[in-house]
This record gives C-alpha cells, sequence and structure tokens, in this order.
C-alpha cells in the first residue's frame, strides 16, 4: 500500500463516523421536508389550519428544503408553467410564514434573506399582495404575528411600497400596527430615500397612539441625512425630548456620523460640545470620541483629530487601543515618525494603553507606508523586550519576510513569537503561506517543524496551498515531513485524484 493510500486508509474511520451522523441528519431533515411538501401538495388551501397536524420536525435545513420542492421546474413552459409557479410560489411563502409562527421555532436572519433569494420576492413582488389576498379569500385566521413574518420579507427585500401595503391592510383583518411594525415600514422609506412618506408615517403614529421610540427616530434621523437634510434631521434631535423619547449617545451618533459623511465638519465638533454640555444620557463616551477621531484622520485631517483627543482625555473619557490607530497612521502618512514615537510615549503614559498595542499599531503603519526596514527593527525589538506584539502585525511580519523571498528567516520570527505566547492569533493563512514557502525551498526540517506545531493546534491547511504541497509530499523522503503533512492536509488530500 502507497504512503498516499495508507495515509487515506488511516483518515477513513474519522470520516466513515462522521459521514454515518451527518446521513442520518439528512435522512431525517429529507422526510420531514417530503412529509411537510406532500401535505401542501395535497391540501393547497388553508394550509394554516391543516400544516400542525404533519408530525415532523421543523428546523432551518427542513424550512429550506420545503422552499426548493416549491421552486417551479423550468422545464415547464407556457401558461400552464406560470400558472403553476405562481401557485407553487404562494404555498412556499405560505409555509415560510406559518413555520416562523410556530412556538418550537423560529426564523434567523439567514432564513429570511434564503427565503427572499428562493422565492424571488424582489422580483416578483406580486406574490406578498397575493398572499394577503389568498387569506382574504379563504377567510383564514390571520394574527400581527403573521403581518410581521411578512413585513420581515419585505424588509429583507427592501420592497417599501409593498410593506406600507401591507400595514394599510391590517384593519380588513381586525389587526392593529404596533409600533415595530410602522418602525419597519417607516425605516424601509428612510432606505429608499422617500422622507416625506417616512416623515407623514411617523407623524401618522401619533394619531392613533402609537410613540415614536428610539429606533424611529435614529432611522429619521439617519435617513434625513442620507438625503442631505441635515437641518431637518438637528430639528428632530432636538424635538425627540418633546416626544418622550430624550435623545441617548446612539441618536447622537448617528446625528454625527451623518454630519461627517456630508463633510460638515465643524458642525460635528460644535454637536460633540453640544453632547460635553448635556451630559447624562447625553454624554459622549469611548465610541463617540473614536468615530470623530477616525473621521478626522480619513480627510488627513489628523492635527484636528489630535486635539478631540484632548478633548476627550480632560472630559474624562480614557483612549483604547482602537482610538489611538488611526492617529498613528495618520502621523506616519504624514511622515512625522517621530511625532508619533511621541504621542506614543504620551498616551501610554495616561494608563489606558499599553506600549505593546501602540508599537503594534505603529510597526503596522511602518509598513504599510513602505518603511519595512523600520518596522523590522521596531518589532524585534519589541520581541527583545518582552513585549506581545497583537496577532495582525505577527502574521504581517511574517507575511513581508516571506514576500521578499525569506521563508526561513519568517520561519525563525515565528518561533520567537511562539515562545511569547502570540502565535494562537496569527492568521491561519500565514501558516499555509509559510509551510508552502519552507517546501518549496526544500526546509523540510523547519517544515516538519510548523507543520507539527499545525497539528497540534489543529490548523488546517488552506485549499490554495493544497495542490503546490501535494507536489512537494510525492518528492519527499523525509518521513516525518510526510507524516504531518498529510495528517494538517486532512480531507484536502483524499479529494484529490493523485492521492
Amino acid at each position: 500500500m502507497t504512503r498516499f493510500s495508507l495515509s487515506r486508509f488511516l483518515l477513513l474511520p474519522i470520516h466513515a463516523q462522521k459521514s454515518k451522523i451527518l446521513t442520518l441528519h439528512f435522512t431525517t431533515t429529507a422526510r420531514s421536508a417530503d412529509k411537510f411538501y406532500l401535505h401542501l401538495q395535497n391540501n393547497p388551501n388553508n394550509i394554516e389550519k391543516t400544516l400542525p397536524t404533519v408530525k415532523a420536525k421543523l428546523d432551518p435545513t427542513c424550512v429550506n428544503d420545503v422552499l426548493q420542492r416549491c421552486l417551479p421546474r423550468q422545464s415547464q413552459l407556457g401558461i400552464r408553467f406560470f400558472i403553476r409557479a405562481s401557485r407553487q410560489s404562494q404555498l412556499g411563502i405560505r409555509f415560510f410564514i406559518w413555520a416562523g409562527l410556530q412556538s418550537s421555532y423560529r426564523h434567523s436572519s439567514f432564513m429570511y434573506e434564503k427565503a427572499c433569494k428562493l422565492l424571488k420576492i424582489k422580483q416578483n413582488s406580486r406574490i406578498i399582495i397575493d398572499v394577503i389576498e389568498a387569506y382574504k379569500k379563504e377567510e383564514c385566521v390571520v394574527s400581527v404575528k403573521t403581518m410581521k413574518v411578512l413585513l420581515n420579507l419585505c424588509k429583507k427585500a427592501r420592497l417599501a411600497n409593498e410593506a406600507l401595503w401591507v400595514l394599510r391592510k391590517l384593519p380588513e383583518f381586525n389587526l392593529r400596527a404596533d409600533t415595530v411594525m410602522y418602525n419597519m415600514v417607516i425605516r424601509l422609506f428612510c432606505e429608499k430615500g422617500d422622507m416625506v412618506m417616512a416623515d407623514n408615517l411617523m407623524k401618522e403614529m401619533g394619531l392613533i397612539d402609537l410613540y415614536p421610540d428610539m429606533i424611529t427616530n435614529v432611522s429619521m434621523i439617519k435617513g434625513f441625512c442620507n438625503v442631505d437634510r441635515l437641518e431637518d434631521a438637528c430639528a428632530l434631535l432636538k424635538a425627540m425630548r418633546g416626544h418622550g423619547c430624550p435623545p441617548n449617545t446612539v441618536a447622537y451618533s448617528t446625528l454625527l456620523d451623518g454630519i461627517f459623511k456630508l463633510g460638515r465638519m465643524q458642525k460635528a465638533l460644535e454637536l460633540l460640545g453640544e453632547m460635553e454640555k448635556e451630559g447624562g444620557n447625553w454624554s459622549p463616551n469611548v465610541i463617540t470620541y473614536t468615530s470623530v477621531i477616525q473621521r478626522f484622520c480619513e480627510r488627513g485631517m489628523v492635527m484636528e483629530g489630535l486635539r478631540v483627543l484632548d478633548r476627550m482625555e480632560a472630559y474624562g473619557c480614557a483612549p483604547s487601543r482602537v482610538t489611538i490607530n488611526p492617529l498613528i497612521m495618520g502621523l506616519c502618512l504624514d511622515g512625522n515618525i517621530e511625532e508619533a514615537y511621541k504621542f506614543i510615549d504620551k498616551v501610554v503614559a495616561g494608563g489606558s494603553v499599553s506600549y505593546g498595542d501602540c508599537y503594534s499599531s505603529l510597526v503596522f503603519a511602518l509598513v504599510r507606508i513602505k518603511r519595512l526596514n523600520e518596522a523590522d527593527k521596531l518589532f524585534r525589538k519589541m520581541l527583545a523586550s518582552g513585549m506581545k506584539p497583537d496577532g495582525l502585525v505577527c502574521s504581517v511580519m511574517i507575511k513581508e519576510l516571506c514576500l521578499k523571498g525569506q521563508v526561513v528567516d519568517g520561519f525563525y520570527l515565528y518561533e520567537e513569537i511562539e515562545k511569547l505566547g502570540c502565535l494562537s492569533t496569527i492568521d491561519s493563512d500565514i501558516h499555509s503561506i509559510l509551510l508552502d514557502g519552507l517546501c518549496q525551498e526544500s526546509h523540510s526540517l523547519e517544515a516538519s517543524k510548523l507543520a507539527r506545531f499545525m497539528l497540534e493546534k489543529r490548523i488546517r491547511l488552506q485549499a490554495p496551498y493544497v495542490d503546490k504541497i501535494l507536489k512537494h509530499l510525492k518528492k519527499s523522503r523525509d518521513k516525518d515531513l510526510i507524516t504531518h503533512l498529510t495528517r494538517i492536509g486532512g480531507g484536502c488530500y483524499a479529494n484529490k485524484k493523485n492521492c
């Protein structure tokens, strides 16, 4: 038996066990889907009343399989095809709505997205109207939850007009919309840019004893900013207190974000000052300040960002590493490397961030501006002093060495990082890149050590490198390397024709 066949044989029992479990799961799910689908075909009218009689497990896989079965076959042509397609799609969406109402099951956001894609709801929005009309014609029992599932489908498909149509149909079923339902429709019109309709719906809520909540107001503020109606957004923020919904940090941050997108930098600083003055629930937090600093740095206004940092610290809000990252990058992009070092000394003295975090950011910035020698010098200084660089910068430094053809140096650096216990955060792709380079240059000892470590840490070989390393595996006579490479390759090797 060849070594490749032997490795596949040794791996077989594990895969065989997993295969049996998966086969059993899919068989059970398929049977459940078959039962539901057969019931839909035999009882197409008022299916909501009879579906509970089906004794089958309901889960996401089952729902997906039933929807797949409800897709019309493209081989059918002519008018009969379109009639059947409409009927099948309607059965599918009604089953989906019914499933979403069951106490033992709830649709995830992913399942709503999946249903929209399978049933092509965005392209065939008429199906929403057809379902409501079918409910009415068959005198089905329709609840607010039923309508919410429909609205969630409209939300995923971004069908604002159809969502409004559903909202208007509630009274015909003796149902009353709640704030959540209005919020979904308002958000859709805000995303569409139709702020006239969104504003009318918000005002309409007050006429039926519903009160706009924080979600309503935040959607409206974001919508106004998106269509460059900044004054309306600011006016709404001020009016929120009178509506019984005083603005919080989220509302202020949403307005700030909108102001920045419109390029009104001075206005943003004025709003930040207003938040600082108000205090309490309106106080800017680390996220608020960080967002403002990032926006200034993105526009190349690093000095303004530094002044915001001073305001932040004076307000008693300690910066995080995320806060200082754009400032270090901005200083480096401007060529102010020495200023970056001085800045790091200053913020570390404040006690909220460490030299390890700051220097990691600086190394990354130096690589970004192609100051690779300085980046390497600083990185090795960190290792020598016992600082723990983060996983991102470790990955970047090893990758840079590999790109320069210094694969062995990359491996030695990898070993140094291992001694500090930082390897767990290194990207799995870097392991594959490094291993591939060692194999290509026939550094079998180093490759074997790396493969052994990957095996211990359960780090899988990434697919793009399987073929390359497989070729080396066939040529190699290093038994240890063969064993380790085969095991970390796992199922990838078993699928190759030449194995």
